[in-house]
């Protein structure tokens, strides 16, 4: 019987919702008519060992049922508190939770990558941490090539165990000497990735940017091919109003090299990359024939083509990690 009271009560308490209900609760069984009560009062009939016995036992039940009656009061006055003076209205919308933003880097990087993969190019990527040989040799660049004073190189402290100086890479075209190596043509790639300058930072330059590299190497494969893939690119890119012209240029790892240059209905022409046909002697590097094998290679930054496109005017806007610059993207 102390059993089935203590479970009642219990049950009845934990379903309150309000004090008035723990009220009702503590008369049920408590009150001077409670269930626990008239236990109390059937002792005097019972023997005197018994009655010790279930005297206890009542009052082991009794002490429960006030503490958790107290417990369950006071949740209810903290509940009740919170919301005094309160309407709530339990059917309105609830409040949105702020998301994060796609950084306009990774949202025109994505747009580039798409555009490339649909022209049956490959994503690559490659390291940040660059040894001298992949950046510089074996992309035609000598140690003693006037070239390399084309590039402000931040170098790494010796590292035990390498021969090769090791920097940070200046740009992301030694995949290319890397991808050749291991893979055998046709090969389509691009590489897209951060690369570092030692250079002074300014509205448009920084020591950090990105960079998307391109590779394409087949037989027989012609600057006419070349020109097409740039013209497809940039008006799907720009907008099919979009011209494109190449001017000639010098990169040691092309020959011959361009500067590609495009013009929107309206504007003006504008720098987009420095690009060309692959250097047999890059072919060389790689371990392939360069009489069997062409190619062309060319290399965007892909800071310029965000600023172009959302006509931002500071690269520095884009690494701030402002949030209100970030949330108009």
């Amino acid at each position: 019987m102390l059993e089935e009271i203590k479970n009642k009560a219990e049950k009845a308490i934990s379903e309150a919702k309000k004090i008035a209900d723990l009220e009702d609760v503590y008369r049920k069984f408590l009150g001077r008519q409670g269930e626990l009560t008239q236990v109390f009062r059937s002792l005097k009939d019972l023997a005197e060992k018994e009655k010790k016995e279930m005297g206890q036992k009542a009052n082991e039940v009794r002490k429960f049922i006030e503490e958790i009656l107290e417990d369950q009061k006071k949740k209810l006055q903290i509940l009740s508190s919170k919301f005094q003076d309160k309407w709530l209205d339990v059917t309105a919308p609830s409040v949105k939770v702020p998301y994060g933003h796609i950084h306009p880097i990774s949202q025109i990087r994505k747009q580039i990558e798409d555009i490339f993969q649909s022209m049956g190019f490959l994503i690559c990527e490659g390291f940040e941490i660059e040894t001298e040989y992949y950046n510089f040799d074996a992309l035609n660049v000598p140690a003693d090539h006037s070239a390399r004073d084309l590039w402000d190189t931040f170098w790494l402290k010796p590292i035990e165990g390498y021969k090769d100086r090791m920097l940070l890479r200046t740009h992301t075209s030694p995949m290319q000497a890397r991808y050749m190596e291991k893979n055998n043509p046709p090969l389509r790639i691009i590489v897209p990735g951060r690369c570092f300058r030692h250079e002074a930072t300014d509205a448009t330059h920084d020591v950090q940017f990105y960079q998307i590299e391109g590779l394409m190497v087949d037989k027989n494969i012609s600057v006419a091919n070349f020109k097409g893939v740039m013209d497809q690119f940039l008006k799907r890119m720009f907008g099919p109003e979009t011209e494109v012209r190449f001017r000639p240029s010098y990169f040691p790892f092309t020959e011959p090299s361009f500067e590609i240059d495009m013009k929107r209905k309206g504007g003006k022409w504008m720098e987009m990359m420095g690009a060309g046909m692959v250097n047999p002697k890059v072919f060389e590097y790689a371990k392939l024939n360069s009489n069997e094998w062409q190619g062309f290679a060319f290399g965007l930054g892909l800071d310029r083509f965000v600023m172009l496109k959302y006509k931002i005017t500071d690269i520095r806007l884009l690494y701030s990690g402002d949030l209100r610059f970030l949330k108009q993207f």
